[in-house]
């Protein structure tokens, strides 16, 4: 018997009242760039994305949330706040839940169904340009 693969394109978003997107996964990767680095400067240069557009895009999630993130100090960088780590977390967990909810219909219809990472029920990494993101 074939094996049957499938290839799932997640996106995960919140939005303001005007459509506008404010919180997914450009935000979160970023928000993990910041735990990594310690700095949104270096987070926005690994991903190939100007300083300037990071900072907007957090600025932007910040006042659309009415939370802050981020904790800024001039010199020594960025980290995360409780409130940005539990938003990164929630957003996460939706991700995970959804794939895992993806693999569960993709698994009672078509048996041992893999995702395109032939690997049934992975969740992509985050950033991964194979995931859809």
């Amino acid at each position: 018997m074939n094996e049957f693969y499938y290839i799932a394109r997640l996106r995960i978003k919140r939005k303001d009242d005007k459509g506008n997107e404010y919180f997914g996964r450009g935000v979160a990767d970023l928000l993990h760039g910041v735990d990594e680095f310690c700095s949104l400067n270096l987070a926005a240069r690994h991903m190939g994305m100007a300083y300037s557009k990071a900072w907007r895009i957090v600025r932007q999630a910040e006042e659309a949330l009415g939370i802050q993130l981020l904790h800024r100090m001039r010199k020594s960088g960025s980290t995360l706040t409780v409130e940005g780590r539990k938003m990164l977390e929630a957003y996460e967990e939706a991700e995970r839940a959804a794939w895992a909810a993806a693999d569960a219909v993709m698994e009672r219809y078509y048996g041992d169904g893999k995702n395109g990472e032939d690997k049934k029920g992975a969740v992509p990494e985050p950033g991964d340009p194979g995931n859809g993101f």
